[in-house]
């Protein structure tokens, strides 16, 4: 018989009005009744689309350290992930590792065959979505350079000739680029393009 799985509870609220009491308490009965030992709670309060967050940070970071059979076990998707695209890369993480993954409200479960196929589809519809962000902006550069504006930042200031000449001969005194730049309120790329 197989070894019982280590399951990770990621459990997440947006504000402290609320608590994730609920959330773990589904999770623990679901990881019981499938035999997996509860090895971690690991708990966020904060929102969603908040990049760093604490709990799910350490979460990972245990993943990655992992010596046993793990699965990972949250109550939803949008408890987890911010994006698609986050959900793909910890789900991406996680297969590379060997690491099951299980979302209870949405009934995936990664070791299954219709959750590894939710996964390739989930993956394709990323794909999808960031090829058609780079499309829209590849177009949209190339509408304004045809319009005829310039793209990138624009320079801090543009240097006349007598300040070009007075760069030059700064710096053949040993001025650092920097310093020049600041003297003269010029980005350090105008500064280089005056002395070279």
């Amino acid at each position: 018989m197989d070894k019982p799985k280590n399951a990770f509870l990621y459990c997440r609220v947006s504000s402290s009005e609320q608590n994730t009491a609920g959330q773990e308490a589904e999770l623990r009965v679901y990881a019981k009744a499938r035999g997996w030992k509860v090895a971690k709670v690991y708990k966020d309060t904060i929102s969603g689309g908040t990049n760093s967050r604490p709990a799910l940070n350490q979460l990972m970071a245990d993943v990655r350290r992992r010596s046993a059979e793990i699965v990972v076990l949250v109550w939803k998707f949008d408890r987890f992930a911010r994006s698609v695209s986050h959900l793909l890369e910890a789900l991406e993480t996680f297969r590379e590792l060997g690491v099951a993954f299980v979302s209870l409200s949405e009934s995936v479960d990664t070791e299954s065959a219709t959750g590894r196929a939710l996964f390739t589809i989930l993956a394709a519809i990323s794909e999808l979505e960031r090829s058609v962000i780079r499309d829209r902006v590849r177009m949209g550069i190339e509408h304004a350079r045809r319009q005829g504006k310039i793209l990138g930042r624009p320079p801090i200031k543009k240097l006349s000739a007598g300040e070009i000449r007075q760069v030059r001969a700064e710096r053949a005194r040993g001025t650092t680029l920097r310093v020049l730049a600041k003297r003269h309120h010029a980005s350090l790329w105008a500064i280089y393009q005056a002395v070279h």
